[in-house]
């Protein structure tokens, strides 16, 4: 069982290589992508049923990651909100998890760590 992502990010080389990733390598599904912060909750919001895993840039093409994480507070259960940016300070760490994000990666240096995430999360998905 593929684990349903959807993917907020402005940056069409990185969605694409992360999309074929996060395929390859986790088996994560992307269900819809967005590159701003109002398309990524319109979607979101419409589609409460449709995704498992939200991953959420912060710095978007409009608005910004962090109001998506915000939006999503109220989410089913097993629902992750996983935040993936260049700018994941302890600062930055802290205020996404205040938002309620799941986890929060560095695009840089902690893809590895983001898929053992998602893996994790299919085996609870399929677990449940």
């Amino acid at each position: 069982m593929a684990l349903r992502a959807y993917i907020v990010e402005d940056s069409p080389t990185i969605r694409e290589n992360l999309v074929e990733t996060l395929q390859e390598l986790a088996e994560v599904q992307p269900v819809g992508l967005a590159d701003s912060e109002n398309e990524g909750k319109r979607w979101l919001s419409q589609h409460p049923e449709g995704w498992d895993v939200a991953v959420v840039d912060l710095f978007l093409r409009q608005g910004n990651g962090l109001r998506v994480v915000e939006a999503l507070q109220q989410r089913r259960h097993g629902q992750k909100v996983i935040v993936l940016s260049n700018h994941a300070t302890a600062d930055m760490r802290r205020r996404c998890a205040q938002l309620g994000a799941d986890a929060v990666f560095d695009k840089s240096t902690e893809i590895d760590a983001l898929l053992d995430y998602c893996v994790r999360a299919r085996g609870e998905l399929e677990a449940a």
